[in-house]
């Protein structure tokens, strides 16, 4: 059975330091069936396309096509909130 590759010095996987003879990165646990690969070290994520995101497409996607519209409260509400502050009113200047 051969004996697996040597850890590269810092983890590809979470970038913390592995220690000479470990099997594993102590940290997230990568090993060399995991993330170590041959070209783990050379390999830096810099080739990688930046991904387009389009928010108002994602929010359209999401949540549909209907507009957010503010919840109306009521006209009852709104007549009990207007006949109660009228009689606060009264309440006080009455006194």
């Amino acid at each position: 059975m051969a004996s697996p590759p040597a850890p590269p010095e810092v983890c590809p996987v979470c970038g913390e330091g592995v220690p000479r003879n470990a099997r594993a990165c102590p940290k997230c646990g990568a090993d060399h069936r995991s993330g170590w690969r041959d070209d783990a070290a050379i390999y830096d994520g810099v080739d990688v396309e930046e991904e387009q995101f389009d928010y108002d497409e994602f929010v359209q996607k999401e949540f549909g096509g209907g507009s957010a519209r503010k919840p109306q409260v009521p006209i009852v509400w709104t007549l009990t909130a207007i006949l109660l502050l009228v009689a606060m009113a009264m309440f006080l200047l009455l006194r």
